[in-house]
């Protein structure tokens, strides 16, 4: 059985990160944590209870004592977590967060102070933690939606660390741009959403991204090494299936590597291209 609440947070902890390595806990939704060498980045923690839930969060934001930076994709409540993000900044008062334009007011509201926010805004790189290199990306969440300043609502994140690229899409569709930038660059280790979007769902104002067949696609056009799907298990009126995009990769794109994560798991991905440029 995986680990919970503070034997979670402790195991993260004690966690040994060697060079070439970047290791990966879920913990729901598109709930992250990023642990590389010593730095641990949690990437939208979405960790309040709700009883729309399927399941419980694996740790609640009291436990939580480890966060070195904190990513925020866009404001929608099971990404910024306007009631945990509060008690996350008190118990970790180094972290640095990192958000969408749009969003920095609403956390400064919530009492994140400013000289601990930084805007993800695509053309400029962020070093919020020694050794981590964050490139913000502009996402469309169904649309390509910009604030006054032209700075994208939604964003993905590429992490440069501890010898990895890691792209972690946030929700999004695909578009050409997107498509571009991101299969421009090398990417050992991508995060995807698969949930998708329909029309009765878009009645309910539910918000959709890529599907699985597109999510899968975009992995092996694009040259990741390894793609995790996201976003699919959280909420039963948006959910999928994630057999159906393990099933996809089999039959049309079989040399495409995957991992599909459990709750509150582990997982230590390794990157032969790290440690061959390391020799």
């Amino acid at each position: 059985m995986p680990l919970a609440g503070r034997e979670l947070i402790e195991e993260i902890r004690a966690t040994a990160v060697p060079y070439g390595c970047l290791a990966v806990w879920f913990l729901g939704q598109a709930s992250v944590i990023i642990k590389g060498a010593e730095v641990t980045v949690y990437i939208d923690p979405y960790v309040s209870p709700n009883p729309d839930r399927t399941f419980p969060p694996p740790a609640l934001s009291g436990e939580i004592t480890n966060m070195d930076v904190c990513l925020i994709t866009h404001d929608h409540s099971d990404h910024l977590d306007e009631e945990a993000l509060p008690v996350l900044a008190g118990l970790n008062p180094g972290a640095k967060f990192m958000a969408p334009a749009v969003c920095l007011e609403r956390l400064q509201e919530l009492g994140i102070p400013q000289e601990r926010l930084t805007a993800a805004v695509p053309a400029d790189a962020a070093e919020p933690a020694h050794g981590l290199k964050v490139f913000p990306v502009a996402a469309a969440h169904e649309e390509l939606e910009r604030d006054e300043q032209g700075h994208p609502k939604y964003v993905g994140y590429i992490l440069e660390l501890n010898g990895v690229t890691l792209y972690h899409a946030g929700d999004t569709v695909l578009f050409p741009e997107l498509i571009e930038e991101v299969g421009s660059r090398k990417i050992d280790l991508a995060l995807l959403p698969i949930n998708g979007r329909d029309y009765y769902r878009g009645s309910r104002h539910i918000v959709g991204n890529m599907n699985y067949r597109e999510a899968a696609e975009f992995a092996a056009t694009s040259g990741f090494e390894t793609v995790i799907p996201l976003h699919y298990d959280l909420f039963a009126g948006n959910a999928e299936n994630p057999g159906y995009f393990v099933d996809h990769l089999y039959r049309h794109f079989p040399e495409q590597k995957f991992h599909m994560m459990a709750r509150a798991e582990r997982f230590v991905y390794v990157s032969a291209q790290a440690f061959q440029n390391k020799r």
